[in-house]
């Protein structure tokens, strides 16, 4: 009863209860899980500043830092193109939308969120451009902070030992911010009573059944993905995939139920270290993965632009699908923090492709949430797996201590 999984998984299992049977009560208990979300938002900077500052200002040379950095991009561009590609393939085979015949005049493009809002180029390097130092560390932007926390870790690199004392003040500062996190995760049960009560409350079964097979295509998808694309990364690196999904179990039901990758980063970096993936390769990957390594967000993004083309009768053509991968590859970077930000970016790739009507986006509006817990599952996991993969590659992996921890479950951690 004590373990996290499980009273995550309690509260879920209320949750639906209260929804399907309560859902005037379910709907009014929204406010549960965005209180939730907020509370961990408050300490998600915190947490980055701390661990990519720590990481980086204890190597022993910065070219470590770029060689780990350069190495994770690398592998996030090249999973997130497989992403890509394989929603593409998938559309195109099952067509979930063929046959729909929708008249756009008929939709409510008053629903759809985010739809005027840029995020091109310049919109990106804004967001991580801060306009303070101290500012970027106090706020709510990952990006800004990911580049202050690199930029002061790499002074405080160079600056040996008459930075010791700073070095000493943000490890004891690591450790107090670590302690709000596992005080903040006990909340994470409410949190995910009170998601799922609201989700159930509001969507129902009537409101699905039209878009019930784009529902389960994505499903199965990102469970195919799972088993094939990471079961082959996790056996190359000789971890167990089901032995990670088992040992992050409490990380995965938070991020299924809140619909929030961010929610379980600060629980994700610690236990990645237990599990024996170095401080330095954590400390890079798992907050640039956040932003640059969404490869659920992937999957969902051309599935989703294919759907609405073929729900509106466009027969896009393979050049113009490529096209809309290569928009997307620079549109989706960046997009942690974003409520929706999956959804933001398929309304701003939609607009600058020209393609398909920007009003065909209430088409899926309302199912977004729902689309969204096959995304933040593969984005979690994904990342966890992207940790495992450079720390290899970089032998800064314990294969013993992975092999303990795996064992032990994710209770005795």
């Amino acid at each position: 009863m004590r373990e996290l999984w499980f009273q995550v998984l309690l509260g879920a299992v209320l949750g639906i209860t209260v929804g399907v049977l309560l859902p005037d009560v379910g709907a009014a208990l929204s406010p549960l899980n965005d209180w939730f979300i907020s509370i961990v938002k408050m300490i998600v900077v915190p947490v980055v500043f701390c661990v990519v500052t720590q990481s980086i200002s204890s190597m022993d040379s910065l070219r470590k830092a770029g060689r780990i950095g350069a190495k994770a991009l690398g592998y996030f561009m090249v999973l997130s193109l497989l992403s890509m590609l394989i929603g593409l393939v998938v559309a195109n085979v099952f067509k979930p939308g063929a046959g729909m015949n929708i008249n756009l005049a008929e939709l409510d493009t008053e629903s759809i969120p985010g739809a005027g809002q840029a995020h091109g180029a310049v919109d990106f390097i804004d967001r991580i451009i801060p306009t303070n130092l101290f500012g970027a560390v106090t706020g709510n932007e990952i990006l800004a902070a990911l580049l202050v926390s690199i930029v002061f870790g790499c002074a405080l690199n160079v600056s040996g030992e008459k930075a010791a004392p700073i070095n000493d003040g943000i490890s004891a500062l690591t450790s107090v911010v670590f302690k709000i996190v596992g005080w903040v995760m006990r909340l994470a049960p409410i949190g995910t009573f009170g998601a799922l009560a609201s989700v159930v409350a509001k969507y129902g079964a009537e409101s699905l059944q039209q878009l019930g097979y784009l529902i389960l295509l994505f499903t199965g998808t990102c469970v195919v993905y799972v088993i094939v694309v990471l079961g082959v990364i996790s056996r190359a690196c000789g971890v167990g995939l089901f032995s990670l999904m088992r040992y992050l179990k409490a990380e995965l039901l938070v991020a299924l139920s809140t619909c929030s990758s961010e929610a379980v980063l600060p629980q994700l970096v610690r236990k990645l270290e237990d599990l024996g993936v170095g401080k330095p390769v954590v400390g890079i990957v798992i907050p640039s993965g956040f932003s640059f390594n969404l490869d659920g967000s992937a999957v969902y993004l051309t599935m989703a632009s294919l759907f609405l083309a073929q729900a509106v009768g466009i027969d896009l053509s393979w050049q113009q699908q490529l096209i809309m991968v290569g928009v997307m590859m620079l549109t989706s970077k960046g997009t942690a923090g974003i409520a929706g930000g999956a959804f933001i970016v398929l309304a701003s790739t939609i607009t600058a492709v020209g393609h398909v009507p920007l009003a065909a986006l209430a088409l899926i509006v309302g199912v977004d949430r729902i689309l969204n817990e096959g995304r933040v599952f593969i984005n979690v996991l994904g990342n966890a797996m992207a940790t495992i993969v450079i720390g290899k590659w970089e032998n800064d992996f314990d294969a013993e201590k992975a092999r303990a921890a795996l064992g032990a479950g994710p209770g005795k951690h």
